[in-house]
């Protein structure tokens, strides 16, 4: 796979701060975002990730790809854990809440960063996932760029969702199976488990010659 680079000089891009959430989300963003005219810089902040293991071994991988591959700065910004769980956890498994309150206090800290360093522009790669809730980053994200005087470059990037997965798997990225927090992870493994029902149940059907089940609501295929 080629470097990513994008046709131009860097010192005619617009620049910009790039909140990521891993280094496979990371991919289409910059790339796409480079075409355009921006020149990113990556800012990490992810105090949702659990384990510890686990937020390091993505961090690990968005270094090595953004170093030597993207050749994109990179910020690692605060990991205010005992933030996260007070404003967050306490929502639980209630998704909607929790995951605006995640959007929140991860896109501000990126914000504030933003400011800190004097960018004027700040985006995300949240909006590559078909499993982020899409509208509510969106407004979380023009709420918190506004309240810190910048301007939020929202794009739908869900369309090169299947290119990024492609794209991560030929440079041999590690790939999550759950979004980050501890509530994410079980959800993730109950739509798995529910997945694996659903397909074996339709082997029996189509065995037995009857209707396949319906597939479980908003697992993919």
């Amino acid at each position: 796979m080629e470097p990513n680079r994008a046709e131009g000089p860097r010192s005619r891009r617009v620049p910009l701060l790039l909140h990521a959430c891993c280094g496979p989300c990371s991919l289409e963003p910059v790339k796409y975002l480079r075409m355009e005219g921006f020149e990113p810089t990556i800012c990490w902040t992810n105090p949702n990730i659990q384990p510890l293991a686990e937020h390091d071994r993505r961090l690990d991988v968005l270094e090595k790809w953004a170093s030597d591959v993207a050749h994109v700065g990179l910020m690692v910004a605060g990991d205010d854990r005992d933030s996260w769980e007070r404003l967050v956890a306490p929502a639980g498994f209630d998704r909607a809440r929790r995951c605006r309150a995640c959007y929140a206090l991860r896109l501000a800290e990126a914000c504030r960063v933003a400011r800190e360093h004097g960018f004027s522009h700040i985006s995300t790669t949240l909006a590559v996932s078909p499993y982020q809730l899409f509208d509510a980053c969106r407004e979380t994200l023009a709420g918190v760029a506004k309240a810190h005087g910048l301007t939020p470059v929202w794009r739908d990037f869900r369309p090169y969702y299947g290119e990024s997965v492609e794209d991560s798997r030929d440079l041999g990225m590690y790939r999550q199976n759950y979004c980050g927090c501890r509530f994410s992870a079980a959800e993730a493994a109950m739509d798995r488990q529910a997945m694996r029902d659903w397909r074996k149940e339709a082997r029996a059907a189509r065995r037995e010659g009857r209707e396949a089940p319906p597939r479980p609501g908003g697992l993919p295929g």
